[in-house]
């Protein structure tokens, strides 16, 4: 009896661990939990950490909850202008709605990278083919990505996923024309360079005329200042000068030093002898001084 009793104590621990083992749920951070019951979604579990559910009734599914990368197969793309190029990409995407997603796409990533792969190329067909050859190149820094984004819309909610990022890893031209192409894009640039250097030149001249035609202005002001001011001093010289020597005894002293000062001036240099007729203003201050 002790024996029975004891068997049976250790079956009932054994089967109570295992019913208990069987009702947790672990949620971890990069994980949706889908608790179904009878094959269908009771409730999910979006927070990590520990839930329960009902043993032996209720299994679970698991879902990634992270950022998911799915790349592209390389496609032909053609653009408004008729130009074949070659399209190879790649998205980052999530499970906005896990839900969702496991009624409309059996919780596979599979699917859902079946439904994305069509979706978003169809996007890229739709944009570059309206698009020029050479807009789809000079778009490369964005403005190609962020089309195809607000192409494609909300038409991934319905699956309950989130489209976070387009980028292409190769936008090129098929071999056979990208020589010619790359050719015409250069001589096509070649001549928007000229063209705004024909324009910079154009405006550096209006420029440099303006400035020098200020310049001159200013100068002609200036130098007529510089005259007016110089007159005036002259005209204010002599008329202290006149006012100095307004008197006989001082008009003669006045031409006594003129006299000198123009001896001065003829005696530089190495040459000292100065030869003067009697009759010369100058000898004649000599010879009254004596």
């Amino acid at each position: 009896m002790k024996t029975m009793k004891k068997i049976i104590l250790i079956v009932v621990v054994f089967l109570v661990l295992i019913t208990g083992a069987s009702s947790i749920v672990i949620t971890r951070e990069n994980e949706y939990s889908l608790v179904r019951q009878f094959g269908r979604i009771d409730h999910v579990v979006t927070e990590a950490g520990v839930s329960f559910k009902i043993p032996f009734l209720q299994s679970v599914d698991k879902l990634p909850r992270q950022v998911l990368l799915y790349d592209l197969p390389s496609s032909d793309v053609i653009t408004s202008d008729k130009k074949t190029m070659i399209c190879d990409s790649y998205i980052l995407w999530h499970i906005s709605d896990p839900l969702k997603f496991a009624q409309t796409l059996n919780s596979s990533i599979m699917n859902a990278e079946s439904r994305l792969d069509a979706i978003v190329y169809n996007s890229t067909k739709n944009v570059i083919s309206s698009t020029t050859q050479d807009d789809v190149i000079s778009g490369r820094d964005g403005e190609l990505s962020a089309a195809i984004i607000a192409n494609i819309g909300t038409s991934l909610d319905q699956y309950g996923i989130e489209l976070l990022a387009f980028e292409t890893k190769k936008l090129d031209l098929p071999g056979d024309n990208k020589a010619a192409v790359y050719e015409r894009m250069i001589s096509e640039r070649d001549n928007i360079a000229a063209t705004y250097t024909a324009e910079g030149s154009s405006e550096a001249q209006i420029i440099r005329n303006t400035t020098d035609k200020e310049v001159t202005v200013l100068l002609s002001e200036a130098e007529k200042e510089a005259a007016i001011l110089v007159a005036e001093g002259e005209a204010e010289y002599m008329r202290i000068l006149s006012e100095a020597y307004n008197d006989e005894t001082k008009q003669a002293f006045y031409s006594f030093v003129r006299s000198l000062d123009a001896l001065k001036v003829s005696m530089q240099g190495k040459n000292k002898t100065v030869i003067l007729s009697p009759d010369s203003p100058i000898a004649q201050i000599f010879y009254g001084g004596q």
